[in-house]
C-alpha cells in the first residue's frame, strides 16, 4: 500500500523526511509518497516557494531513498488541490495500486471542512502521525484511521523558513542538498 503523504514542503524539513521514513518502515506502507502540493486550499499562498522550487526540494531531499518517493501529480491537476480529486485521479491512473492518506493529527482535528472528507474516510485508509498540541478525536476510532506512534515531531516548516529570515543556521533541520538550493535560489529571504 501506498501512502500519500501531502504537503507544500515549503521547505521540506527533517521532520517531514522521518514522519515518511517512520511510516514506511514500522507500518504497513510499503511506500511513502510526497505529494507536493502547488496550492492547499487551506494555506495562505502568499508564503509559498514557488512550486517547481518546492517539488526540486522534495526530489534533492529523497534521491537517496528507496521508499520515499515524490509525487508532481498535483501540477497537474485544477487548483486548488483537493484531496478527494488528487485520490480519484490516482485510482484511475494506478488501478493497480492501493494508496492511503498520512495526516498529521492537526490536519485531522480539522478533517470535517475538507471537500469530501467522508469519501476519503470511508473509502482510504488513513495514518495520522502525532502533532504537538493536537489530540486524537471523534474520528480516532474509525475502523479506516490508524493513529500511529511516529515519534512526535516539534519543527516545522514555518520555523524553518523565520530562521532563513533571521539568517541562522538550518543545518540539520534541512538535508545539506536543500540548504544549498534554498541559498542558491536566494528563498525564504
Amino acid at each position: 500500500m501506498v501512502g500519500l503523504f501531502f504537503g507544500s514542503f515549503n521547505p521540506i524539513h527533517a521532520g517531514h523526511l522521518m514522519i515518511a521514513q517512520y511510516l514506511s518502515n514500522f507500518t504497513s506502507l510499503t511506500e511513502v509518497w510526497l505529494v507536493v502540493s502547488p496550492q492547499n486550499p487551506l494555506k495562505n499562498k502568499k508564503s509559498l516557494a514557488n512550486a517547481f522550487d518546492r517539488l526540486e526540494m522534495a526530489k534533492l531531499a529523497t534521491e537517496k531513498s528507496e521508499k520515499i518517493k515524490v509525487s508532481d501529480i498535483e501540477f497537474n491537476l485544477p487548483k486548488p488541490s483537493f484531496t478527494v480529486d488528487t485520490l480519484t485521479y490516482l485510482k484511475e491512473k494506478y488501478p493497480n495500486k492501493e494508496f492511503a492518506v498520512i495526516m498529521g493529527s492537526d490536519n485531522l482535528s480539522s478533517f470535517k471542512k475538507w471537500k469530501n472528507y467522508e469519501v476519503i474516510l470511508n473509502n482510504y485508509s488513513i495514518y495520522v502521525y502525532p502533532r504537538p498540541g493536537f489530540e486524537a478525536n471523534e474520528f480516532e476510532n474509525h475502523p479506516n484511521i490508524h493513529i500511529t506512534a511516529t515519534p512526535l515531531m516539534e519543527i516545522s516548516s514555518t520555523f524553518v523558513r523565520e530562521a532563513i529570515k533571521k539568517n541562522k543556521s538550518i543545518q540539520y533541520f534541512v538535508p545539506d542538498s536543500v540548504i544549498e538550493f534554498i541559498e542558491a535560489k536566494g528563498l525564504y529571504k
